[in-house]
């Protein structure tokens, strides 16, 4: 992973390959006043004009360092426009950050002199540059040298470098930047090397060197607890299901939050097949999951006050002799039934058993991740996630998502659309209305919420992440193509605030 530290240094004098500096509309460059004067008379005003250079989000331009300074290239990376104090949001710097920082791939080092003179500025711009220092190269073989590896090292340039609280947040940036990485990790995986089992023995592997516990439920185990949602989109692969729980628990937790992952290392849709098109990103199915087990692992390394435990659902759905058909009908764990109309619609029977298994355990709270439905992309894009579930914990998460940069939109779950899911011959119809699919989904997934000691349903959110957990378009900010690591820095927060 990219080393990143902090330093007093002057701009001038940084040691880097690379120096990186914030550009606004105007064109302007930020914390201009601190570069030498050949090098502020060069990126002036009209400079930049005639450069080009806009300041625009996603903009990243490099020009030669010139002899003010020690660096031999200087990189402009834009921050889009400034708030009305004329500075630069936490998620714009962080954008900007990433941007430069996936340009450079290649470079040995850089220099951030991006807007940093405050705590959260400073950890917005580590936090960036770490999330954009990312390529997946364990696939290459005769192309290795065409793809080139993350920049080595960065330097924060803050006067704020020897403050403790920095130090934490700075800490905090690389162990959420570490999360999300393992996340892409597993998402541009090849389905063919991350399977259930495979994806086991991979959270057994991030739980290391932590005190994160990891249970394994296998095929068997699975059948004798009489998990059948899982076990029914399974049974047409050759690589049987697997539940995993993984649990970060201090000893006086102040809150316990439980994590429900859909887990389906490859979806082709099952008997209900997918067309070839639409099978070409479905090794991403299992990005709930992945976000799971590294916000699991985050909070133990953030050594966070509150008990997390994370629920992996995963299988492999595939059509085969053994496959489950249309009209089948499964018992989910606890005991309820459900018609399966379409076996494309498998996210939710796997969710369902382990929905009802995290909510054996009472938590506090219960928040699923998935990417659950078409629905939501063509709702809110390959940008927004949705959230619904009850409605304060769906402003929690709201509020953690904003401090976290990750966009996320409330959405509702009207009460006239769960009569779509009602079956003629089992308790439930695993699809409704197809208006609203997404609505219906999360309807769906609500039936199986436990109640609390108190009789009413444990405070449940559902968040479908089926648009940002893979970026098929160009890559953007500290986002490259592939598997972006969405919903992790959210359920981090999340757990921040509960503790």
């Amino acid at each position: 992973m990219t080393d990143l530290r902090a330093s007093t240094t002057a701009p001038a004098r940084a040691k880097a390959d690379a120096l990186v500096l914030a550009v606004a509309p105007g064109p302007q460059v930020l914390g201009a006043e601190s570069l030498p004067r050949p090098l502020r008379s060069a990126l002036s005003p009209e400079a930049l004009t005639a450069l080009g250079v806009s300041g625009k989000a996603d903009e990243v331009l490099r020009l030669p360092g010139g002899e003010s300074v020690r660096a031999a290239v200087v990189v402009l990376t834009g921050t889009g426009p400034l708030d009305e104090e004329g500075a630069p949001g936490a998620e714009q710097l962080r954008r900007a950050a990433g941007a430069a920082a996936r340009s450079l791939a290649g470079v040995a080092s850089a220099a951030l002199a991006l807007p940093a003179d405050d705590l959260e500025s400073a950890a917005a711009v580590a936090e960036g540059a770490l999330l954009g220092a990312y390529a997946y190269r364990a696939q290459r073989a005769r192309t290795a040298e065409s793809s080139k590896p993350p920049v080595a090292s960065l330097e924060l340039l803050t006067p704020l470098a020897r403050d403790r609280e920095l130090a934490a947040r700075v800490e905090r940036a690389a162990v959420l930047a570490d999360a999300v990485s393992s996340v892409r990790d597993l998402v541009n995986a090849p389905p063919n090397e991350l399977y259930p089992e495979t994806f086991a023995q991979a959270a057994r592997d991030a739980a290391k060197g932590t005190r994160v516990k990891v249970t394994v439920l296998d095929e068997e185990a699975l059948a004798a607890g009489g998990y059948g949602g899982i076990l029914g989109v399974g049974q047409g692969s050759e690589r049987p299901p697997r539940l995993v729980r993984v649990e970060h628990a201090p000893s006086r937790p102040k809150a316990h939050l439980a994590l429900v992952g859909k887990g389906i290392t490859f979806d082709s849709g099952g008997l209900s097949l997918k067309p070839p098109t639409g099978m070409v990103t479905m090794k991403c199915d299992m990005a709930g999951a992945a976000a799971v087990l590294a916000a699991v692992v985050a909070a133990a390394r953030l050594d966070l006050p509150v008990r997390v435990t994370g629920w992996l659902a995963l299988a492999e759905n595939m059509p085969s002799g053994t496959a489950q058909r249309p009209s089948d009908v499964l018992t989910t764990y606890g005991g309820r039934t459900v018609e399966v109309l379409n076996t494309d619609a498998e996210g939710r029977l796997v969710m369902a058993d382990a929905l009802v298994a995290a909510g054996e355990e009472q938590p506090d709270a219960l928040v699923d991740v998935a990417t659950l439905t078409g629905a939501q992309v063509v709702a809110l894009g390959s940008r927004v996630s949705a959230v619904m579930g009850d409605d304060l914990l769906r402003t929690a998460v709201l509020a953690a998502a904003e401090r976290a940069g990750e966009q996320f939109w409330p959405m509702p779950l009207p009460e006239e659309l769960r009569a779509s899911l009602d079956s003629p011959v089992a308790d439930i119809a695993n699809i409704g209305d197809r208006n609203g699919g997404m609505l219906v989904a999360g309807l769906f997934l609500r039936e199986f919420v436990p109640a609390g000691p108190d009789g009413e349903r444990i405070p449940w959110a559902h968040l479908d992440i089926a648009g940002p957990a893979f970026n098929e378009h160009g890559p953007h900010g500290y986002t490259g193509k592939g598997g972006t690591g969405h919903a992790v820095r959210t359920l981090v927060a999340l757990a921040e605030d509960l503790a």
